[in-house]
């Protein structure tokens, strides 16, 4: 995994929009004033030399993760003079609003339109419909693998199998011992909340974790069961039954994306005698274990006196968490820069040039790394 996340170039243009930029999503008459139901408006940016108007379509307007995203958009919006709607639903488990969301951008007739999908097989329809019209689609912080072919001129996204590898890769030394001394009659168990089983970088974050640690696990000489969620379960190859496996990697999926039904499958792992690791596997699920430890008071950095956690993304949660002892780090991704380069991939369509998918690079950081300029930019709160 590559230590640098980002080039110098954009290193140095996320400090300054960081600097320049609110941190609140919705401004006080500032550029992209969100309304009650999450719209923004259409605000052109000053000294603008572009006449593009593009639509941007995120998972959801409640989370600090997209309003990092909507930052990079800010600062896009200004260097390159385009203007740029932006909406989402309130909940990222709000698929039906988002679809409508994405077809009425579609009946606007943008310049192209940025899209962060919530369930990559909801939006297929539309994606079709994007193509009939001519109206290019770059997809962010999550691809869609089965998009109509020519709707998604490209995808700029974390490569997050590598980036739930990390996690489990900074795990797996923290709990080895106890991992080589279960047995069948005395198993450990390693806990996963992953917030859905549907958008395409979440599938994979997750089975990326999954995957790493089986590796991890079976390298130690333990069998490994994957049990919970069906689809992870499903996608896992190599595991063996939960009867005859030394290890558990147990997968809860909330009905919901919330913090508080994140807790609830949390819970549910942190509960269990035998659970000895936890990971969340992005902000909401993060902070959702979290608010589990606040009833359960089970996590530690120290294996002996309690479960190890580790998280995705940031928010001031999960950054008070890994200061605490609570966690022993987390992954983060770039949401500031993957808005900001969907707006730029965007211009450059529209200019007439060629663009490419654009992966991004996640790592791993933690109490002793969290002031690193490569990193602090990243954690937004």
């Amino acid at each position: 995994m590559k230590k640098k996340v980002l080039a110098v170039l954009l290193s140095a243009a996320m400090v300054l929009s960081l600097a320049a930029c609110s941190s609140g999503g919705s401004n006080d008459g500032g550029d992209d004033a969100t309304t009650g139901d999450g719209a923004a408006t259409e605000e052109k940016a000053e000294g603008g030399s572009k006449d593009y108007s593009f639509q941007m379509i995120v998972k959801s307007f409640q989370s600090t993760y997209w309003q990092a995203a909507i930052q990079g958009v800010e600062q896009a919006k200004s260097e390159l003079g385009v203007s740029v709607e932006a909406n989402g639903p309130a909940n990222e488990s709000d698929i039906a609003d988002q679809v409508q969301m994405l077809n009425d951008a579609i009946e606007k007739k943008p310049d192209g339109i940025a899209l962060a999908a919530c369930d990559t097989n909801s939006v297929i329809d539309s994606l079709t419909k994007a193509l009939e019209a001519g109206i290019p689609v770059v997809c962010f912080d999550t691809g869609v693998d089965n998009a109509p072919e020519g709707s998604v001129i490209a995808t700029i996204a974390t490569d997050n199998v590598a980036a739930g590898s990390v996690a489990a890769e900074k795990m797996f030394p923290v709990i080895e011992e106890k991992v080589k001394a279960a047995t069948a009659d005395a198993k450990v168990r390693i806990g996963e909340v992953n917030q859905d089983a549907t958008a395409l970088n979440i599938q994979q974050r997750g089975q990326g974790f999954i995957d790493k640690m089986l590796e991890l696990c079976t390298g130690a000489g333990k069998k490994v069961a994957v049990v919970g969620n069906e689809f992870y379960v499903n996608g896992t190859k190599g595991a063996v039954a939960e009867a005859e496996a030394e290890v558990i990697i147990e997968v809860g999926v909330p009905a919901q994306t919330t913090v508080d039904l994140a807790s609830t499958e949390a819970q549910k792992i942190m509960s269990k005698d035998d659970t000895i690791a936890i990971f969340g596997s992005n902000q909401v699920t993060a902070e959702g274990v979290i608010t589990a430890n606040q009833t359960l008071n089970k996590l530690s950095t120290d294996p002996e006196k309690g479960i190890i956690a580790a998280g995705f993304d940031a928010g001031t949660p999960q950054k008070e968490a890994i200061t605490n002892g609570q966690f022993i780090g987390s992954v983060t991704q770039s949401p500031l820069m993957m808005g900001y380069e969907a707006i730029v991939a965007l211009t450059k369509i529209a200019d007439g040039e060629s663009v490419s998918d654009m992966p991004m690079d996640g790592y791993w950081y933690d109490k002793d790394t969290m002031g690193d300029d490569n990193i602090a930019p990243n954690l937004y709160d």
